[in-house]
């Protein structure tokens, strides 16, 4: 049987700093938390650029609209493919109100991003991006 997750990615912009959240993956490894873009699963049927905008306020009370599509992402994990989409956000104020789900957050300037993102296939994404 083939199964597929569609995820989304927000990227999410407030002046000149981007916000990346701390969420927990799994306590055996050495750190079991780390930061990322906000991202998540969308519902079966969902659009995605409605999605990312749902998990972006889902899990941070922010409020953004998608300025564009970044890039494309996916991989496997058993018979499970994965494949998602990265947008770029705007938000509309800087207040952040974290889901239970995640541990932290800063807004960062795109000069920090790798101090706090660890994923080296995201980082080089990113860069490939018109975004800067």
């Amino acid at each position: 049987m083939e199964s597929c997750n569609v995820m989304v990615k927000g990227i999410v912009q407030y002046n000149d700093r981007y916000l990346v959240v701390e969420k927990w993956y799994d306590d055996r490894i050495g750190d079991p938390y780390q930061w990322e873009f906000i991202d998540g699963r969308l519902e079966y049927g969902e659009d995605p650029e409605r999605g990312v905008l749902r998990l972006i306020e889902e899990k941070t009370g922010v409020q953004a609209e998608v300025s564009k599509p970044l890039y494309t992402w996916s991989y496997m994990v058993g018979e499970l493919w994965n494949i998602g989409i990265a947008y770029h956000c705007i938000a509309t104020a800087e207040g952040v109100i974290l889901s239970e789900d995640l541990n932290e957050y800063q807004w960062i300037t795109r000069e920090e991003f790798a101090k706090y993102i660890t994923n080296k296939r995201m980082l080089e994404d990113v860069e490939k991006t018109d975004l800067w």
